[in-house]
């Protein structure tokens, strides 16, 4: 079993992967139109509000990504949470996360995350419970609204 450390969530290290979405320090709207695209003209914005009960541990054994093919997806904490962020980028051969190229990181308090499209990503899991998270990304419908993949276990550690 492969075993990944997780680090600190920082903007340059999860540029590959996407964008940070920090809570802001100063008073007034802050823009981060940035990272949001979808690449199917005939998608709509879908935004979602999602309730996680239930914390994991670490170390943790992950065996599933997803992504999001034509779409960025966003996660902003609608309180302060710690959860887990762990991305990969796609496998040379198409077939799905290159897991030995993944990356594990740990967001707190208010940052948010925008998925780029076509990043695969974990399902969301929090490491403090209950969190609760707005959801935005485009949909359409089809299949390729979203895609799960299972691959070899990999261990999260500290």
């Amino acid at each position: 079993m492969h075993t990944l450390p997780i680090a600190p969530l920082t903007a340059e290290a999860f540029a590959p992967f996407g964008t940070v979405v920090p809570a802001p320090e100063t008073a007034g709207r802050h823009y981060h139109d940035d990272g949001l695209a979808t690449l199917r003209p005939a998608a709509r914005p879908s935004l979602s509000v999602a309730l996680i009960e239930a914390a994991a541990t670490l170390p943790l054994v992950c065996t599933k990504m997803e992504r999001h093919p034509y779409s960025s997806q966003t996660f902003i904490p609608m309180a302060p949470a710690r959860y887990l962020v762990l991305v990969a980028p796609q496998n040379v051969a198409g077939d799905g996360p290159a897991m030995d190229r993944a990356a594990a990181f740990v967001a707190e308090g208010l940052t948010g995350i925008t998925y780029r499209a076509n990043v695969w990503h974990h399902p969301m899991t929090v490491l403090s419970a209950p969190a609760r998270f707005a959801i935005t990304m485009w949909l359409d419908g089809t299949t390729g609204d979203e895609e799960f993949v299972d691959i070899d276990p990999l261990t999260i550690t500290t």
